[in-house]
């Protein structure tokens, strides 16, 4: 199985439990691995055969913005979930979603949660 990355894709959103998240907004970052079998695109050249890299960014940022979520977890399903739903031949993913400016009283780069969902 072969693998594409997008690694630190920084996206503006409205996602966490505390009305100043929701209302003032913070920046997230994401690293999204995809797995897939790219045999076909190594042989023909053809963005066709592999998963086009700018439209996943697409589907990321619609699914992070689309609608503000309380935890993290949900909005990296729904990530997840729209990756899958957007490119047949993604077979699996793994996304995490860092929040490096979490609401704590404390000196850290950030929080985050990683998922895998699978076909």
């Amino acid at each position: 199985m072969d693998e594409i990355y997008i690694k630190g894709l920084k996206i503006f959103a409205y996602h966490g439990v505390n009305p100043e998240e929701t209302e003032n907004g913070q920046e997230f970052e994401l690293d999204i691995t995809m797995y897939a079998d790219l045999s076909s695109a190594r042989q023909t050249d053809n963005l066709e055969d592999t998963i086009n890299y700018a439209a996943a960014r697409k589907i990321i940022n619609s699914a992070m913005t689309k609608r503000p979520y309380k935890l993290i977890e949900r909005a990296a399903e729904v990530v997840a979930s729209a990756l899958l739903d957007g490119f047949e031949k993604l077979l699996k993913v793994e996304v995490t979603l860092k929040k490096p400016n979490a609401p704590m009283s404390a000196v850290f780069d950030y929080v985050a949660v990683k998922i895998t969902k699978s076909r």
